[in-house]
């Protein structure tokens, strides 16, 4: 699904994403730690891919889904978004968010405005669709389990 959404360039809009202010501050960052109790409006995790992922759903302040996935060590590998706001893709990123600018600011002018891929060593986030019609996906490529592409997280 992802593949054909997603322009090989990032653009100006990438930039813009960073900023939206849908609200996940009670939900753990991408390299962080899946909290191992209940979250308030988040379901209790699910094993994934054959108990390669665990993964936890729920909807933030502006009313979009968001797919978390962890290892079985808890580590939190990726993202998935999809909903009529961005969400905020600082929150989610944690300490990779300097990264996705990095890149996003690299790449910004050179491609479409209704989507972006940012490729960087450490992490990958794809974003775009028609307003109030966003999707997305985040990820630490080094950190997905054996057995485990980009391909599953949605």
């Amino acid at each position: 699904m992802y593949k054909h959404c997603f322009n090989r360039s990032a653009s100006a809009a990438a930039l813009a994403m960073v900023a939206c202010c849908a609200s996940v501050s009670a939900h753990a960052q991408l390299g962080g730690a899946m909290p191992s109790g209940a979250v308030a409006g988040a379901s209790a995790p699910h094993t994934v891919l054959n108990g390669a992922l665990r993964e936890r759903t729920w909807t933030d302040a502006g009313t979009t889904v968001i797919n978390e996935y962890a290892t079985s060590t808890g580590q939190i590998v990726a993202y998935a978004w999809q909903g009529p706001t961005m969400p905020d893709l600082h929150a989610l990123l944690g300490n990779y968010a300097d990264s996705y600018r990095a890149g996003a600011a690299a790449a910004a002018g050179s491609g479409n405005l209704h989507a972006s891929r940012v490729a960087r060593s450490d992490v990958i986030v794809e974003s775009g669709g028609p307003m109030r019609g966003y999707v997305g996906r985040a990820w630490l490529p080094a950190a997905l389990p054996a057995g485990v592409s980009a391909d599953d997280i949605q």
